[in-house]
């Protein structure tokens, strides 16, 4: 066995023996889920050669990392969520959207803001922004929740792994030296049906075939009790307009659109130019968007500073688990990068006999298989690929750009930190998010990809 196999195909080997252990010790032996993401980061770092004087540090690097920007993410996105429920003004969007798009079609009023506000926006920093409507939106038509929150996390999917100004997106529009406005283009061409393909209709055939918790803990943090008694159209309670509701729950997105396009609306080196990134980072945006919703949610309806702080306190304690799991997700995360199984990934990928857009695909696959980011996958998988497309001298760099971000999100499981944000606030177990979510991430990377062969067949 140990001449069949080099070390590098033992790291693939220790890779794949960590997966289905997390799978296993969690789904089957109901270990907690961030002792278990610890337990085997740490045993697969010893195991891949890591010095055991240095295992532990570099998981840590990893949790730092991830917690670093995600916790901050979470936390004010929950609050802004929260002062959206308090103030009904999760409950004013629900309503105009099912008023709009009707009870039995409210599957695609989700894909459609989802996609929307998606546009700008990391896929986190959207889900914890449209999470409160989606409760909403599900009580009050008394669905599932996967019926209203999958074609919302498929839009939101879509359009972060396909679409520029993205981060990973625009780093591959460098890597293939393609157009963005044409990348724009294509990617919506592609988006677009991907996202009704996995979103609505995916979800309306998975939805009845999972039965979820009939109370779901976080939910009460975007509900109000009032809400939860009795939700009817014609509550006499008075909401926020619909137009304030929308401004600051858009505000965010607004912002980081202006920083994401800060070069070309400023010279770059200049204050304005500085400024806009700045506002238009999404940690800076959530927090001028929340100190809005402090004052447009809260005080002008009518709450004090007192229940201001009460929401903002309250509505944190839910998200200490996911941020725990998500932080360990990028500790496991870091274990296999430093373990040098992206390498291995990249020396089996080039040994085939592939075209460029299909090795783009195909080594963002494995890249996000292995690592659980499709921000790394993507970046990584364009920085190898381009070289081998350049010298192919490849035609359609643009469509190299939605191929290899269509590979970045196959297969989404337990490395992931997507996996463990979408399993706790959907209340599901590892088993139904596998179901639900992995596939719904698989359907998104094999449908996009079959778009953007059939686009290279016809241009």
């Amino acid at each position: 066995m140990e001449a069949l196999l080099s070390p590098g195909h033992w790291l693939l080997v220790y890779a794949l023996i960590s997966i289905i252990a997390l799978i296993l010790l969690i789904a089957r032996y109901r270990l907690n889920p961030f002792i278990t993401l610890t337990l085997v980061s740490l045993g697969l770092g010893l195991m891949a050669g890591i010095p055991a004087k240095d295992v532990v540090f570099v998981y840590e690097a990893g949790v730092g990392k991830t917690l670093g920007h995600i916790a901050l993410v979470v936390a004010l996105g929950t609050m802004l969520g929260k002062m959206m429920a308090e103030s009904g003004g999760a409950e004013q969007i629900a309503r105009t959207l099912i008023r709009w798009f009707g009870e039995k079609n409210v599957h695609w009023a989700m894909v459609f803001v989802a996609f929307l506000v998606g546009l700008p926006i990391f896929f986190e920093v959207g889900f914890v922004l449209l999470i409160p409507i989606a409760f909403n939106v599900a009580r009050r038509t008394g669905t599932s929740m996967l019926l209203v929150g999958l074609p919302m996390v498929a839009g939101l999917s879509v359009v972060h792994g396909l679409v520029p100004p993205h981060p990973a997106a625009m780093i591959a529009v460098g890597e293939y030296q393609a157009n963005v406005g044409r990348t724009i283009f294509y990617a919506l061409v592609v988006g677009i049906p991907t996202a009704i393909i996995a979103g609505p209709i995916f979800a309306k055939w998975i939805a009845p075939r999972i039965q979820l918790p009939a109370v779901n803990p976080l939910e009460r943090e975007f509900i109000n009790k009032d809400q939860q008694e009795s939700i009817r159209a014609d509550q006499e309670r008075e909401l926020p307009g619909f137009g304030i509701t929308l401004a600051t729950i858009m505000l965010p997105v607004v912002l980081m659109l202006l920083g994401g396009w800060a070069n070309q609306i400023a010279q770059p080196g200049t204050g304005l130019n500085g400024f806009l990134i700045f506002v238009g980072n999404s940690v800076v945006a959530l927090l001028i968007a929340t100190l809005v919703s402090f004052y447009t949610l809260g005080l002008a309806r009518g709450f004090n500073r007192d229940s201001i702080l009460k929401f903002s306190h309250e509505c944190l304690a839910p998200t200490a688990g996911i941020t725990l799991l998500v932080g360990a997700g990028g500790g496991l995360n870091r274990i296999l990068v430093e373990a040098g199984i992206a390498k291995e990934i990249v020396t089996v990928s080039s040994g085939m006999a592939l075209t460029p857009l299909a090795m783009g695909w195909l080594v963002a696959a494995l890249m996000r298989i292995a690592t659980g980011s499709a921000t790394v996958a993507m970046s990584t998988a364009a920085g190898i690929v381009a070289p081998i497309a350049m010298a192919a001298n490849y035609p359609h760099p643009e469509l190299l750009v939605i191929a290899t971000g269509a590979g970045s999100l196959i297969l989404s499981h337990v490395n992931d930190g997507g996996f463990w944000l979408i399993k706790e606030y959907f209340n599901m177990t590892v088993t139904q998010t596998l179901k639900t979510w992995t596939v719904l991430e698989t359907l998104i990377s094999l449908v996009a990809f079959g778009f953007v062969s059939l686009l290279a067949a016809v241009i």
